[in-house]
């Protein structure tokens, strides 16, 4: 998979967990091998200037993602898609000033946020109860599973 990092926050971040988790994800998830992902962590005016023109809505937030070939997750009698699945930009002072309401540490909250954010990506959205129920169930199972390979478990 072809992962590009940037960080424009000014928040000192490794990439490598990351890159990591996003791997994962995107295994989990059974996308095409050969698929295209770029994460761009930006700053808290940044995300709320593409807030603002892309979703119509003031101020900033913690992720936001941009779909590009609409690739969708792959299933086992199902080859998955090639392509290019998208940019996200995560903020990492919005996420660290919301994370205690959460009970996560920051690492936890940036974590969850990649996940979310693919997940937004694959086609994902959480705006209906339904959609919510399968979005948010679907991200705290690839968080667990992903903070026990983490943490040397063995995930099946």
């Amino acid at each position: 998979m072809s992962i590009e990092l940037l960080n424009e926050s000014g928040v000192d971040l490794d990439p490598v967990p990351f890159l990591t988790l996003s791997r994962f994800t995107l295994a989990r998830m059974r996308v095409h091998p050969d698929a295209e992902l770029c994460l761009r962590f930006v700053d808290e005016a940044t995300i709320a200037e593409y807030n603002q023109q892309w979703m119509g809505k003031p101020g900033p937030t913690d992720v936001l993602s941009f779909p590009m070939d609409e690739l969708r997750p792959g299933r086992e009698d199902d080859p998955a898609a090639q392509g290019i699945l998208g940019d996200m930009l995560l903020c990492p002072q919005y996420a660290a000033a919301q994370a205690p309401a959460f009970h996560r540490s920051l690492d936890d909250e940036l974590a969850l946020l990649t996940i979310h954010g693919i997940l937004h990506l694959l086609g994902y959205d959480h705006a209906e109860p339904e959609e919510e129920r399968e979005m948010f169930g679907l991200q705290t199972r690839l968080l667990a599973e992903w903070l026990g390979v983490k943490n040397g478990e063995s995930v099946e």
